[in-house]
């Protein structure tokens, strides 16, 4: 049974420990007591004058300080945010699924540079952790492939029989598929995805930039894999541009998933329980100690 791993979501918080620290080091000092005569008077002398209600009693203006102290120290680590992860993240892990575009067109799928580009393809399949994924083909127009599905085995396969027969509309049109990929990310409510265009470069104008770039907005990256150096002007939103030969460096650039993005777009919440309201909960009973202090 592993153990129970506690994270902090708002760490600056934990700065403002340091005032109920100087206040704790202040007490345990005994600088409470009445004026000090504690340490100087005879003690039968300051217990007589006790009972006479002549001094306060040091005890009791040090027990309201301690629950004020527990209170601003519950109060402190409510705001820092402790955390854990829910059990349900995984059942968000669709918002950060991964697209592959495959240029299927005439002279680029029978080519002599296919296999390398089916077997980066390949190999970026091998990165995606538990990130779903999906595919589109075209040529001169766009297909969907396969649907965003965490059945990586049937991407893999399907990847394996692709060629330039699989597309019968000849040409290319990548701002097609790009216009398509936006669509699928958009109907799976993918908020910060990766697309990977897969390409020789064809096709790709002013059009499938701004595709590129309408992917982007809707908070999802778009990477390239291509030699064709028109290729590096279609990356957009945070993605690289890989050469064929970089598939290692494209499947760990995948298995880097979405989720640090998420987080900073402010769905933290999404994949961590805040246990910072049971904490204010807790507060409460030194609060009460307060009020009875201040009853008496």
């Amino acid at each position: 049974m592993s153990a129970l791993a506690i994270t902090v979501l708002r760490p600056e918080w934990l700065l403002a420990l340091t005032l109920p620290g100087l206040l704790a080091l202040w007490l345990w000092r005994g600088r409470g007591a009445a004026g000090d005569w504690g340490r100087v008077a005879d003690p039968g002398l300051m217990a007589a004058m006790a009972e006479m209600g002549r001094v306060a009693g040091g005890a009791g203006r040090g027990g309201a300080l301690g629950a004020a102290l527990a209170l601003a120290v519950f109060l402190v680590l409510a705001l820092a945010g402790p955390a854990v992860e829910r059990r349900d993240a995984v059942s968000y892990r669709n918002l950060d699924g991964v697209l592959f575009v495959v240029d299927l067109s005439a002279g680029f799928a029978d080519g002599p540079g296919w296999p390398d580009m089916l077997g980066a393809a390949q190999l970026a399949v091998t990165g995606l952790g538990a990130r779903p994924a999906g595919l589109i083909v075209y040529a001169g127009d766009a297909y969907t492939a396969l649907d965003m599905s965490a059945d990586h085995r049937e991407l893999a396969q399907t990847l394996l029989v692709l060629d330039a027969a699989t597309v019968p509309d000849e040409g290319a049109a990548p701002a097609l598929a790009l216009a398509l990929a936006h669509e699928r990310l958009r109907l799976a409510e993918v908020l910060a995805g990766d697309v990977v265009l897969l390409t020789g470069g064809a096709g790709a104008d002013a059009a499938t930039q701004a595709e590129a770039a309408r992917i982007a907005q809707a908070g999802a990256r778009v990477s390239v894999v291509t030699d064709a150096p028109q290729g590096a002007a279609l990356a957009a939103g945070g993605g690289r541009v890989f050469a064929p030969q970089e598939a290692g460096a494209l499947a760990a650039w995948l298995s880097d998933g979405a989720r640090p993005r998420l987080e900073r777009q402010g769905y933290r919440l999404l994949f961590w329980h805040d246990l910072g309201r049971y904490l204010l909960a807790l507060a409460l009973v030194p609060l009460l100690v307060l009020f009875r202090r201040a009853g008496t």
